[in-house]
């Protein structure tokens, strides 16, 4: 009796039941029937043998003995249909009504893959790995060029394009009629379901949902019924049938847990849906007359969000145009604009919002930023690929060079290539960095340092570390209240660090000489002068000297800004049609200066 087992990393393979061990094997060999034992390892030799065989029809050029092609992403497949119509039910069909298009040549017939899949797509890797199980019934490993992301920290057990490669492999084997293979890809899409990030959830629910996989759609629609999705994503990327389900199970659920949570004002509602549909038609002018007559805001339609996610760029920059909305505003999950966009991976949408002073070392929840986004959705495939001279340079390489150029003219941002847990583990010292640099910074020059915290409304988090020179100055970012959860402990941190990184952005904005000196003590000499106490008396006269020289580049630094900023305010003085914003910290500016 012949056994077959599969492994979701290896191929399929034959063995025998009855050769269990070495022991056996040897046993059946040395018995009196030894010619009838030798049939099942014959057998399996046989059948290696065809697949290799097989296999070669596929991987090598010169044996083209193909009767049909499949155009695949632009890329023509040679197929043999005899064989594609003994293992598939679907090819049989297809081939028995030969509906497939003469070719130029006129000795093959043609298909295009569009036309053979009614939903989904399948690349043309994943074709090649179906392809290969066809002949061979093994399966081959998944190419890493499209089965992983370039982010090379991340683990790729559970990013897109992981999940997407998997979900192109379940779209052929259930439109192609490969029931073991579906099967297969279905424990694997299972396995994503508890462990990817929930938008990323909702591919998996579409393929579900398409191929009729009663078990995987439960999972996924559980998945997101607990999320925090908001509607309009659901609306705008699932089918109908499937988002109205999701809406009825989430009001079942509110109505069984009544944990005290805000009505729903239907009016108001309405009036952001039509502010988005405005958006949608294109029609910027329609949503500054919707402002108009209602008390709905662009920040509380979130209309930036909804315009980088689903409108054409002109629509961003249009609403961008308006001066309305907060550039850096965040979702209900937490998404700044630029996430979004990077989600979206548009190039000029994402230079659009950085012009309008998007900040690209925001971080979500889990500690992810613009770049660290765009990197775990794009595949090395990709962002690899040559370009031919003259032709449109790849998309998702150039959001990720625009972002990273970003990151590095802001020397204080985290590193976009952190993944969530190194972002855990480096997350104090980056925060006591900051810690450091803001004290310092008071230190040096304390009436322009009150002023930045005040401008970034730094005085709503915990006061500033007073760091001392000395070694304790470090301490208060270990202590523990043991009465706060983790999870309360984790938002009262980023906030501290959002608050600090804000404080330290509008220094650089007033103050930019005076920031570069800070940039190059707490790079150079900072850990020295942690400690002027200690060492021998030499090294602490060398501390001591070289902090005198650091106050008086200080002071220079402190100059260059002072003379900087009153050329600006002589200059503009004769317009008037600045912002009312920008003149109020022009004002403040100007009288910190003259009152030093």
């Amino acid at each position: 009796m012949m056994a077959i087992s599969a492994e979701p990393s290896s191929s399929l393979s034959f063995t025998s039941s009855s050769n269990l061990s070495n022991g056996s094997i040897n046993h059946n060999l040395c018995s009196s029937s030894g010619s009838e034992a030798l049939v099942p390892s014959l057998e399996v030799m046989g059948l290696n043998k065809l697949s290799s065989s097989l296999e070669q029809l596929l991987v090598d050029s010169s044996c083209d003995y193909s009767d049909a092609e499949i155009v695949v992403e632009g890329t023509t497949v040679g197929v043999h249909r005899c064989i594609l119509a003994a293992r598939s039910g679907f090819f049989h069909d297809l081939f028995k009504k030969d509906k497939g298009g003469v070719s130029e040549k006129g000795s093959k017939p043609k298909y295009s893959m569009k036309d053979l899949l009614p939903y989904g797509n399948v690349g043309y890797e994943a074709f090649m790995v179906f392809l290969s199980y066809v002949y061979t019934g093994k399966h081959k490993p998944s190419p890493t060029e499209v089965s992983t992301c370039v982010d090379d920290i991340c683990p790729h057990d559970s990013c897109r394009p992981a999940i997407n490669f998997v979900v192109e492999l379940m779209y052929a084997s259930s439109i192609f009629k490969m029931p073991e293979l579906v099967s297969l890809f279905q424990r694997r899409l299972l396995n994503f379901v508890g462990k990817a990030l929930v938008e990323d959830v909702i591919p998996i629910l579409v393929v579900a949902f398409h191929c009729q996989l009663s078990q995987l759609h439960a999972q996924c629609i559980d998945r997101v019924v607990r999320s925090d999705l908001e509607l309009v994503s659901l609306e705008k990327e699932l089918p109908h049938e499937v988002a109205e389900e999701i809406k009825l199970l989430r009001s079942k659920h509110q109505c069984i847990v009544e944990d005290n949570t805000e009505s729903v004002d239907p009016l108001r509602e309405k009036r952001i849906r039509r502010i988005h549909k405005a958006l949608d038609s294109d029609d910027v002018e329609l949503v500054k007359l919707l402002l108009t007559e209602s008390d709905i805001t662009l920040d509380d339609a979130n209309a930036l969000h909804y315009a980088a996610a689903y409108c054409d760029p002109k629509v961003v920059n249009e609403v961008l145009g308006l001066g309305l909305a907060d550039v850096n505003l965040r979702n209900s999950r937490g998404y700044t604009v630029l996430h979004i966009a990077a989600m979206r991976k548009e190039p000029s949408i994402i230079v659009s919002l950085l012009t309008k002073g998007a900040c690209a070392s925001e971080l979500t929840s889990d500690g992810q930023s613009a770049v660290s986004i765009c990197r775990r959705l794009t595949r090395p495939k990709d962002y690899h690929v040559k370009m031919e001279q003259g032709q449109e340079t790849n998309k998702d390489r150039i959001c990720i060079d625009v972002l990273e150029r970003e990151m590095r003219r802001n020397p204080m941002a985290p590193d976009a290539s952190m993944s969530s847990q190194t972002m855990a583990d480096d997350f104090h010292m980056r925060l006591l960095y900051l810690e450091n640099r803001v004290a310092f910074a008071r230190l040096f020059f304390p009436s322009e340092a009150k002023l930045a915290m005040d401008i970034a409304h730094a005085e709503t988090t915990s006061e500033f570390a007073r760091l001392s020179m000395s070694k304790s100055s470090n301490g208060n970012l270990r202590e523990v209240d043991l009465n706060e959860t983790p999870i309360v402990q984790r938002k009262r941190l980023f906030s501290r660090m959002e608050a600090l990184m804000k404080t330290v952005e509008m220094g650089r904005r007033y103050f930019p000489h005076c920031s570069e000196v800070l940039d190059k003590f707490m790079e150079d000499d900072l850990p020295e002068m942690l400690y002027l106490e200690t060492g021998t008396p030499e090294e602490q006269k060398i501390k001591r000297m070289r902090f005198v020289e650091l106050k008086e580049d200080v002071q220079n630094a402190f100059d260059k800004d002072k003379a900087e900023f009153n050329r600006v305010v002589l200059s503009s003085s004769s317009s008037s049609s600045s912002l009312k914003l920008r003149e109020s910290v022009k004002q403040k500016t100007r009288k910190l200066l003259q009152g030093l």
